[in-house]
């Protein structure tokens, strides 16, 4: 198996509950074609302080310029590849990379060929 179908099928331990992510939904990006998420812990989960994604990005597909306010955010690239646009900077993206977008900068992240498949976090929560 390989490193996103583990984070895919993992879950997520705390000490009062456990919450396998192989129940957790898909739900497409509201803005973006072909970028996909699944809502790991969110801000009712952790009174807003921060929120965990698993990002699906599909070949040649964007996650287009924007921006996060108030939220700083980070990538862990878990499979494929692509680059992220991070203030100006162009980021190769492949697997064991990590990226940090600071408040308010603008940033984009487009897959290659294979795919794209990161590990988000937000703090505070995005939602």
């Amino acid at each position: 198996m390989d490193t996103f179908e583990l984070f895919n099928n993992g879950k997520l331990v705390l000490p009062e509950k456990e919450t396998g992510f192989a129940g957790i939904e898909w739900s497409k990006h509201p803005t973006f074609k072909g970028v996909e998420l699944k809502h790991i812990i969110t801000a009712k989960d952790t009174d807003g302080k921060f929120s965990y994604h698993l990002v699906r990005i599909a070949s040649g597909c964007s996650i287009g310029n924007h921006t996060h306010e108030p939220q700083l955010e980070t990538h862990e690239v878990i499979k494929g590849s692509g680059r992220c646009v991070n203030a100006g900077s162009t980021i190769p993206y492949e697997a064991g990379t990590i990226s940090i977008m600071q408040t308010g900068v603008p940033h984009e992240v487009t897959a290659g060929s294979e795919g794209l498949y990161l590990f988000a976090k937000f703090m505070p929560a995005l939602c």
